[in-house]
């Protein structure tokens, strides 16, 4: 789970452009300044480029938090 938390941190400094980004389980995207649906799209395109799955749009309802895109990724990655 670390290694999953170290790769979002750097895909997330990627996507907003801030190496001071520290992610939390419970980081939404309203604790995060310029988190849109835009930003949204990119960060899922960068999850499944560097973590090699695909994430459906079922995988992504309900998808509240950084720690929820965690558990999507570990799933996905047992599969």
């Amino acid at each position: 789970m670390d290694e999953i938390y170290r790769e979002l941190t750097d895909i997330f400094r990627e996507v907003f452009d801030d190496d001071s980004l520290i992610l939390r389980p419970q980081s939404t995207a309203a604790d995060i300044e310029g988190w849109d649906s835009l930003k949204q799209i990119d960060i899922l395109i960068a999850v499944q480029e560097r973590f090699r799955l695909k994430v459906s749009s079922r995988d992504l309802d309900g998808l509240a938090s950084v720690g929820a895109l965690v558990d999507v990724i570990q799933r996905k990655r047992t599969v």
